[in-house]
């Protein structure tokens, strides 16, 4: 079988890691003990799945071999033992599988939220505030942390757009199916007739990039400084503390001004460039890869609706799981996990799926 060959090679290369990592010219090096040392640990609980699974098969032909003695007593003793091991064995190959489909390499890295006001005036500003409360609670919830880089309020207290930074465990990993049109059906306090109004907000989720993530020269860059405001237009401080910063080669503009120091909005201002630059080309690299194929979880387009937060019906909808839940107040409370657990095992399915390991 395929997968076993597989296995026996992941081993093989398991027990070559252990033998270089403890010899003494490697020791000695640390960047190819460090390398030797990260490489086993990716593969490690590969290996002891693999290896407990070869002892639960012999222990299901011992127990098969006691059946066929014909010992009443033993046969029924065999019989209660090959249960519990099949159920064991199907579980590690189950495992096996999971951790054979390789990870998404972001998915431990913090993560820049961008969310906009869409369709709907004031009330979709009002409701660009209502997924970043739920968005906090629930960073809160994870033990996160959450720092807002910048915003642009609306006269009716709600956001034109806010950009904020999630750090903590495995944040993209658990945030990154956030992304797209977020749909609010409900009637806004300033309707007098008891209409009801649609209105969206959109997502964006970004894996932080660092440094070395992407590169970004200088001469690609046009720095702008301009006195930051704040409600209704009045004046954060009176010196040029905001900053607007254009990557020339992509034309994308990204503005800070929360901070009253010109260094810090700057700083927070590349951060987030980087961000969109990274993910710009992971976008890229994804679509080199997969063509027109679309994800049946979604395509991860800014553009795509994915979830409608109903107020009549307290329902809140999930279009790429075709999946709804009650109690709206507590989903923008922070209680998404509901959602963001199923649309993860939609995932992990569909990569076992692409890697043929799921049959």
């Amino acid at each position: 079988m395929a997968l076993f060959q597989i296995l026996d090679d992941i081993e093989k290369r398991f027990d070559e890691l252990e033998q270089l990592m403890s010899d003494p010219a490697v020791a000695t090096d640390p960047e190819r003990l460090m390398a030797y040392g990260r490489e086993r640990s990716d593969i490690e609980e590969l290996v002891n799945c693999y290896r407990e699974l070869r002892e639960t098969d012999q222990q299901i032909q011992d127990a098969e071999a006691m059946l066929r003695d014909g010992d009443k007593e033993l046969a029924e003793l065999a019989e209660e033992e090959l249960s519990t091991l099949r159920e064991r064995r199907d579980e590690l190959i189950g495992r096996i599988r999971v951790l054979l489909v390789p990870t998404d390499p972001n998915d431990e890295k913090d993560v820049i939220v961008e969310i906009r006001a869409g369709a709907g005036g004031d009330e979709a500003t009002l409701f660009a505030a209502e997924l970043f409360r739920m968005y906090t609670r629930y960073a809160e919830q994870q033990g996160w942390k959450v720092s807002v880089l910048n915003t642009s309020h609306s006269d009716a207290g709600g956001f034109k757009e806010i950009t904020f930074e999630v750090k903590g465990r495995n944040a993209y990993s658990h945030l990154k199916f956030e992304s797209g049109v977020h749909r609010v059906q409900r009637v806004p306090v300033t309707e007098s007739s008891g209409r009801i109004h649609t209105s969206t907000a959109t997502v964006a989720v970004l894996p932080e990039a660092e440094d070395v993530d992407i590169e970004i020269n200088d001469e690609d860059l046009r720095v702008d400084v301009f006195r930051a405001s704040g409600h209704g237009g009045q004046s954060v401080n009176t010196t040029d503390s905001a900053v607007r910063i254009t990557h020339m080669p992509t034309g994308i503009v990204v503005s800070c001004q929360d901070e009253k120091s010109q260094l810090k909005n700057k700083n927070k201002a590349m951060s987030v460039l980087r961000a969109r630059l990274y993910d710009m080309e992971q976008q890229r690299l994804h679509e080199e890869r997969s063509g027109d194929r679309r994800l049946q979880i979604g395509t991860g387009d800014r553009s795509e609706k994915i979830r409608t937060y109903n107020f009549p019906q307290d329902r809140v909808t999930d279009h790429r799981l075709k999946m709804s839940v009650g109690n709206l107040d507590g989903v923008l409370s922070g209680g998404i996990d509901q959602f963001i657990s199923e649309l993860r095992s939609a995932d992990q399915a569909q990569r076992l799926q692409e890697a043929g390991l799921n049959a």
